[in-house]
């Protein structure tokens, strides 16, 4: 039985997810709710529960305040949180799960279907890691990704992709000098959570990062040599806009 915490200091908000949990008290037991971080902080250390729905915002604190108070974080947090697009981002970044207010339930059954399905919770530690990075870094080309292989999670910054390329429901994702890792998700995973302010799918099977083209050659749709020394094709469909976003990167 997976025992769960709630943290939000609005009522309707922790009745909510009291009320999603509902269809699933055969495998999720909820042990208590809380609206301030001592609160919550206690809890989480006398009752060690194996997940915490975490308001980002609680009063004049915040949900990271909460965890930045904690020795060991071996639990699975979802976070709970009214629309910004920044953190938003972050969340992605960092591989953690988040809900987004007012909850709705298709949303959380999905991310209840996430929960059930991870083995282990020792990388909690580490995405938050890199959830803090990003916080702290409101520049999208010093932002730190998760990657999730077969081996476990990586971690690297986003701007040392040079491109990723598509096999099947995984990804290979090149970085760095020549480096090359696995990641156990698709190509259109990244290109959600990266966005195109610095990449672009240039094909079906590649998502480039566009500061690290050295050349682009003409033809039909043509094709760019990429720092790593890949070639690249630029399907013809989407010609018009890569040139057109490779000059206003001039």
């Amino acid at each position: 039985m997976i025992k769960a915490i709630i943290v939000d200091d609005e009522k309707h908000c922790a009745d909510r997810i009291k009320l999603l949990l509902g269809k699933y008290t055969g495998t999720i037991a909820l042990i208590g709710s809380y609206t301030t971080i001592g609160e919550a902080k206690g809890a989480i250390e006398s009752m060690a529960p194996d997940v915490v729905f975490l308001d980002v915002h609680l009063n004049e604190d915040t949900g990271f305040d909460l965890l930045r108070q904690l020795k060991l974080i071996n639990f699975e947090i979802i976070f709970t949180t009214a629309y910004d697009s920044y953190a938003l981002d972050a969340f992605k970044f960092s591989a953690l799960d988040y809900l987004l207010k007012p909850i709705h339930g298709e949303d959380f059954d999905i991310t209840m279907a996430r929960l059930k399905e991870r083995t282990g919770l020792k990388d909690t530690s580490k995405k938050i890691e890199v959830l803090f990075h990003n916080f702290g870094n409101k520049i999208s080309r010093l932002k730190k990704i998760v990657i999730p292989t077969l081996e476990g999670l990586t971690f690297i910054n986003a701007s040392e992709i040079v491109r990723c390329q598509s096999d099947g429901n995984c990804t290979d994702i090149f970085y760095g000098k020549g480096k090359r890792i696995t990641a156990t998700k698709t190509l259109k995973h990244f290109e959600e959570i990266l966005g195109e302010d610095l990449f672009f799918r240039v094909h079906k099977s590649h998502f480039i990062n566009m500061s690290c083209i050295d050349k682009y050659f003409k033809g039909k749709g043509g094709y760019v040599l990429m720092q790593d020394g890949a070639h690249i094709e630029v399907a013809v469909r989407r010609k018009e806009e890569f040139l057109r976003k490779l000059k206003d990167m001039d």
